[in-house]
């Protein structure tokens, strides 16, 4: 034993408190604990004629060890006695497996560095006793490898073993270096990738029906456009498509769903111009490294594979003198890298199973340093581990280092992206925009083209899928999406759209839910047991949350379920169907269904909404079919009454309600009409007759119509009949009522051409309708019914050639609109339009005509001159601001368009066309410097009111960072001398500067001092809504309410009051104060209003408009003046219709009213009531 330890240096080791440890080693060396400490390290050890080289160099291994450990718990200034005591614990954490292949690994000839976290995880997982706080295994760790060598070079023996191993890794390399190795054959490359990735790839969708094996990518392939991305945030691109959609139309945020910082990102991103992605890639120089963004099939991995083969197309000869596409899908690769069947890019193309094609490395590498290749790493978001994800990262940062000169694009999923290690590595970011009408259009213009061979078939499907995507909101948000947009072209071979798109949802909830992720294969959560959890329980669960959602207090119009809400709907349902843990797992199903599904999003605020609404809808509906048909909880009475009686006025509603007439069977769908039809709304809100809208809707969405013919001829003839709506009394033929009217037999007129386009007698009735109604609003219903509905039928371009010269104004203006919109490609329609927008003699006409110029026929060189022409010259004021628009729009970089717009801004002797160029100017030439100076000065001098308030607008929001713009709008709200300046400037200060110090007061100040009873009321709104919290407000607002003055401010500050502090204890008392015994009826109107709109039900509210309807002392001095009797009696007749004191009381008025006026209004509400 003494000999051992000797050897070991154990003897010679003075003050080694752990020799015991070392002493029982010594009694076991002729067991084998040594070569199991080294035999993962030196391979030769077994074929040693003596294991006594072995048992020394670990046993001196071992004795350094514990000589370190020592050290570094005496630094911790532990004493000899507690030092002692971790004898024990070291014996049993030496013998543990893990340690010893850890200091056994020391002795390989590249290690460099030892795991000092799993010493640190075992020790603690061995439950031994605890080490101080200071103990570091690192010093440890580093001091013993260097020990480990120092024994290695003193050993003969393993010096020997260590050499061996060396000739035995020089000889594989040798003979694998001797093995086949890869040309550098670019013609066999270019047949690799047509092959690979030739054919549309389709295999994530239902194919069958039809094989489409022939269809190529390089036909079908339409370039997308992008944006350019400066901050990537996932609140800014994580947003419903709908709200997307509203951002780059309105140029308006909702500042109400997030802070003003997002805002600013959100605006920031809109305003990037959208540009063709082809521009980005051929623009080296410009963005040699790029990221490309884009949400689940937006068409990513489709760029790359259109960019590899256009090389691939071309000659061998001609490709040689082009980059060399590398294209690297990143989940092969990392899948070959783990599997160690390369260990670097070029690697990957010399030798790995995965590479389509392999690539002498060598000569890659010399084309790479020439910069001759475009490398394209696709699916950065499919390398699912965060610290794999950032190791690749590093090597694409790594990879751009090595070759410079080299064109690098990384493709990713926007949720989940961190965009800052690939920025800081120079690359810039785009992110891939949905498909514009124009692409879709040429999309389903191809498909169609290539997979039909019958003409007749080829035309009146594509027709009908345009017509789908055209009429549908639902699904033409969905078609912006590659992958969705080619899933309608396969549906819509067998399937009628958009009556049949509850299937088409089921399809595309299953291709995100399921299918899209497991044909990439790409690994689920493991957490989620595929097993247990597939796309149906995602789909049951997301049944659940659109149920849920509906019943929220915003209901379908909100789009918004808090996180607490989501998660709670989720664990209910996995509580079905696993035993434990359900909690946790709907966590994770949130995440998924966020991150990897595409359907929900994070709004923020723990808010969460449906990317698309068009799957709120669809999964809302389909709950309610659920419970109804699967599940029988919900009877057909329940359904007619408590989903379509509660929810048929609800336009947020009608998709939903429709949803489900088209997913039930035909029988109880016709009940449901039936009952629709029974219904009454209300003309006052054009909400009259919207039952049989609605009901006409529903009918076009029934598969089986032959079985409902009575209710359709019934429903077909009620409409027909309100094509001749009218009232029976008297009414000004340009107020509410007259647009109610037209309202409503513009409605029945697009319901009969759209629900009963297959009758033979509905074309003939239209074009009845289009020279002979003596309504011009329903002859231009029937010309644009007409026309989109019977497009392909030989007479209908004749007729409205016909149409479009017409004598009739409308009807020439709705047939110019629909020619140039549907018929853009026949030669007669753009002559048609040049001379209509310059020389027809109604005013609508010309800018209709002009409009439809500028979009449809931008290219053409006679567009520009033309529209410069009426901008200048048309006689008509709406006119030229109609041409001052679309010149800004379309052609914002020729060098006139800013000196024209500037000249009609300032010198246009028509309001509109003014107000039109300053919002143009503002927007698209924010950058140009004068324009902020032009901008203020235009502020202050413009005659006209309304071109003052665009321009005091626009400069507070464009230029809200300038450091005068601040100043100059103080300036403007408390010394201008318009008032109409002062109330704009008073509205932006509160929007822009909320927490600006100064704000507060001067809105305090305009409330109670300004000579103007308008900028008082304006002030003390924005007061009210923009510090509601504030202490002083309410006490302020009592005031106001109470004892004001100026009677329009009492009335804005009652409106204030009753809105924003509804709770409040002494608000209702005060209303019914005001409404009952102010002398003035511009305080006691609101009062009445605000009662009747915020405590409806509360008791005594029906007895106290009954009171003011009859007492109120009210008479009438002006013919404008609101009489609050009859505002009362018109809020009783709306919201208590059953009460049976209501129709007694409206006989009353009608023959007692001391108010002509008021009379009047009772005897037409009591015509309609009989």
């Amino acid at each position: 034993m003494v000999e051992w330890l000797a050897v070991w240096g154990v003897t010679s080791a003075v003050g080694l408190v752990f020799k015991p440890i070392l002493e029982d080693l010594a009694k076991d060396a002729t067991k084998d604990w040594a070569k199991d400490l080294m035999k993962d390290s030196l391979k030769n050890v077994l074929r040693l004629p003596s294991k006594e080289p072995v048992d020394i160099a670990a046993g001196k291994a071992l004795t350094e060890f514990l000589k370190l450990v020592q050290d570094e718990l005496e630094e911790a200034n532990l004493s000899d006695k507690e030092i002692k005591e971790y004898t024990k614990p070291l014996k049993q954490f030496i013998h543990n497996k893990a340690v010893k292949a850890i200091l056994g690994s020391a002795f390989n000839e590249d290690c460099q560095v030892l795991d000092t976290a799993i010493l640190a995880k075992t020790w603690n997982e061995l439950n031994l006793l605890s080490l101080p706080e200071e103990f570091d295994w690192n010093p440890v760790t580093k001091r013993y490898l260097k020990k480990v060598k120092a024994i290695i070079r003193e050993s003969e023996e393993l010096r020997a073993i260590l050499d061996s191993q060396r000739l035995e890794t020089i000889a594989e390399n040798t003979a694998e270096l001797a093995g086949i190795i890869p040309e550098f054959d670019l013609e066999q490359y270019q047949e690799a990738i047509q092959e690979r990735y030739g054919n549309l790839n389709l295999q994530s969708l239902d194919t069958s029906g039809y094989a489409y094996n022939e269809l190529t990518l390089w036909r079908m392939f339409i370039p997308q456009n992008v944006r350019q991305v400066h901050e990537v945030l996932h609140q800014v691109h994580e947003i419903p498509k709908e709200h997307q959609r509203r951002l780059r139309e309105s140029h308006q945020l909702e500042a109400e769903i997030v802070a003003e910082e997002l805002e600013r990102y959100k605006q920031v991103y809109f305003e990037q111009p959208s540009r063709p992605v082809g521009e980005i890639v051929k623009d080296k120089d410009n963005y040699r490294y790029v990221v490309i963004l884009g949400d689940p099939g937006s068409g990513k991995s489709t760029l790359l594979q259109y960019l590899a083969l256009d090389w691939a197309t071309l000659s061998v000869e001609a490709a040689k003198f082009q980059s060399i596409p590398l294209l690297i899908e990143l989940r092969t690769y990392l899948r070959n890298f783990e599997a160690k069947r390369c260990n670097t890019f070029l690697e990957f193309f010399h030798q790995s199973p995965g590479s389509i094609c392999h690539l002498n490395q060598q000569q890659l590498h010399e084309q790479l340093k020439a910069g001759n290749a475009l490398v394209m790493f696709d699916g950065l978001d499919e390398v699912f581990e965060p610290g794999k994800r950032e190791d690749m990262i590093t090597c694409i940062h790594r990879f751009t280092n090595e070759y410079p000169n080299v064109q690098v694009i990384v493709t990713s999923r926007v949720i989940g992206y961190k965009p800052q290690r690939l920025r800081d590595a120079q690359f810039h970011h785009f992110m891939l925009q949905d498909l514009e009408p124009e692409q879709i259009k040429d999309f389903i213009h191809r498909w169609h083209e290539l997979t039909f061979n019958n003409e007749g078939d080829k035309v009146r499907k594509r027709e009908r899928l345009q017509r789908a995507i055209d009429t549908s909101k639902a699904i033409g948000e969905l078609a912006g999406n590659p992958l969705l947009l080619t899933m309608m072209a396969i549906l819509n071979r067998n399937q009628e759209l958009p009556r049949d798109r509850p299937e088409l949802y089921h399809q595309a909830s299953r291709v995100l839910l399921h299918q899209w992720d497991v044909e990439r294969a790409l690994i689920e959560d493991e957490r989620l047991d595929p097993k247990t959890i597939d796309y149906k329980d995602k789909q049951a669960m997301l049944r659940q949350v659109a149920y849920r959602m509906q019943g929220a207090e915003k209901g379908l119009a909100g789009n918004l379920i808090s996180a607490d809400d989501l998660e709670e709907s989720l664990t209910g349902y996995l509580r079905s169907i696993v035993d434990s843990n359900a909690r946790g797992m709907a966590k994770v199903m949130i995440e998924q269904l966020r991150t990897r599904n595409f359907i929900l999003c994070y709004m923020g605020a723990d808010y969460y909404a449906f990317v698309h609404r068009t799957f709120l809808e669809y999964f809302c509906a389909w709950e309610f079919v659920w419970q109804f048909e699967k599940e029988r909880s919900l009877s057909l009475d329940e359904l007619k009454t408590e989903v379509f009686g509660q929810h048929w006025q609800d336009e947020s509603w009608h998709e939903v309600l429709r949803l489900i007439v088209g997913m039930i069977e035909t029988k109880w769908a016709g009940e449901v009409i039936d009952y629709l039809m029974t219904l009454e709304g209300e003309a006052e809100e054009f909400m009259e007759f919207i039952n049989l809208f609605l009901a006409a809707k529903c009918l076009s969405d029934v598969r089986n119509r032959s079985v409902l013919r009575e209710t359709a001829t019934r429903l077909l003839k009620q409409l027909k009949g309100l094509t001749n709506y009218d009232l029976d009394y008297y009414y000004e033929s340009y107020g509410k009522e007259a647009s109610i009217v037209r309202h409503i037999r513009r409605q029945a007129v697009a319901a009969v051409a759209a629900t009963w386009q297959d009758e033979p007698d509905t074309l003939p009735w239209l074009k009845q309708l289009t020279t002979s109604d003596d309504d011009e609003d329903v002859r231009r219903a029937a010309v644009e019914g007409l026309a989109y509905g019977w497009k392909n039928e030989p007479d209908t371009l004749p007729w409205l050639k016909q149409l479009a010269t017409s004598d009739d104004d409308d009807v020439r203006c709705a047939a110019v609109r629909e020619l140039a919109r549907g018929w853009k490609d026949e030669p007669d329609t753009l002559p048609l339009l040049k001379q209509c927008a310059t020389s027809d003699e109604y005013w609508l006409v010309r800018s209709g005509a002009v409009r439809e110029l500028a979009r449809g026929w931008k290219d053409e060189p006679d567009t520009l001159p033309l529209l410069k022409q009426c901008a200048t010259s048309d006689d008509d004021g709406y006119v030229r601001s109609t041409a001052v628009e679309e010149l800004a729009r379309g052609w914002k970089d020729e060098p006139d368009t800013l000196l024209l717009l500037k000249q009609r801004a300032t010198s246009d002797d028509h309001y509109h066309v003014r107000r039109e160029a300053v919002g143009e100017l503002a927007r698209s030439w924010k950058d140009e410097p004068d324009t902020l100076p032009w901008l203020k000065q235009l502020a202050t001098s413009d005659e006209d009111w309304l071109v003052l308030s665009a321009a005091v607008r626009e400069l507070a929001r464009g230029w809200k960072d300038e450091p005068d713009t601040l100043p100059w709008l103080k300036q403007l709200a408390t010394s201008n001398d318009n008032e109409y300046l002062r109330c704009v400037a008073a509205e932006e200060l509160a929007r822009g500067w909320k927490d600006e110090p100064d704000t507060l007061p001067i809105l305090k100040q305009l409330a109670t001092s300004d000579d103007n009873s308008d900028v008082r009321s304006t002030a003390v709104q924005e007061l009210a809504r923009g510090w509601k919290d504030e202490p002083d407000t309410l006490p302020f607002l009592k005031q106001l309410a109470t004892s004001d003055d100026i009677l329009n401010v009492q009335g804005a500050a009652v409106r204030e009051l009753a809105r924003g502090w509804k709770d409040e204890p002494d608000t209702l008392p005060l209303l019914k104060q005001l409404a009952t015994s102010d002398n003035n009826w511009y305080v006691r109107t609101p009062a009445v209003e605000e009662l009747a709109r915020g405590w409806q039900d509360e008791p005594g509210i029906f007895e106290l408009l009954c009171n003011i309807a009859v007492n109120h002392p009210f008479e009438r001095e002006k013919n404008w003046q609101i009489n609050p009797r009859q505002t009362a009696l018109e809020i009783i007749i709306k919201q208590y219709p059953a009460y049976p004191q209501t129709l007694p009381l409206l006989q009353d008025r009608a023959e007692n009213d001391p108010d002509e006026k008021v009379r009047e209004f009772a005897q037409k509400k009591l015509a309609k009531w009989s």
